[in-house]
């Protein structure tokens, strides 16, 4: 069964640093690329990272701040974040089969969400 379980969300101020785990269990990361999504509040949810041939795509507002990484040892994908912003408010999800198409992330009908950690960034 697919499970992923986030972590690392919290209150952060702006300007610093937060790393989002994200715990996978019953399928190979090897197979499977992981992206990150996010929902802002009052806006639709949004992909931050995710899978492309020519590398890891991450959306223009967050280019240069976040860092995607995993280790396969530990079966876990994180997203490192800096200098936040308090437009990075929102909740963030890990999803599997996430994929660049045109200048998005999109999902699959196959893909599986967990459960979101919220990330809070203000003075």
């Amino acid at each position: 069964q697919v499970r992923l379980v986030e972590s690392g969300g919290g209150l952060v101020q702006p300007g610093g640093s937060l790393r989002l785990s994200c715990e996978t269990s019953g399928f190979s990361l090897d197979y499977y690329p992981i992206g990150w999504f996010r929902q802002l509040p009052g806006k639709e949810r949004e992909g931050v990272s995710c899978f492309s041939h020519g590398g890891t795509f991450y959306v223009d507002s967050v280019k240069g701040r976040f860092t995607g990484s995993r280790d396969y040892a530990k079966k876990t994908v994180y997203l490192e974040m800096s200098d936040l912003k308090p437009e990075d408010t929102g909740v963030y999800y890990c999803v599997t089969d996430a994929h660049k198409s045109g200048e998005e992330c999109q999902t699959s009908s196959e893909s599986s969400w967990g459960q979101g950690t919220q990330v809070t960034v203000s003075s």
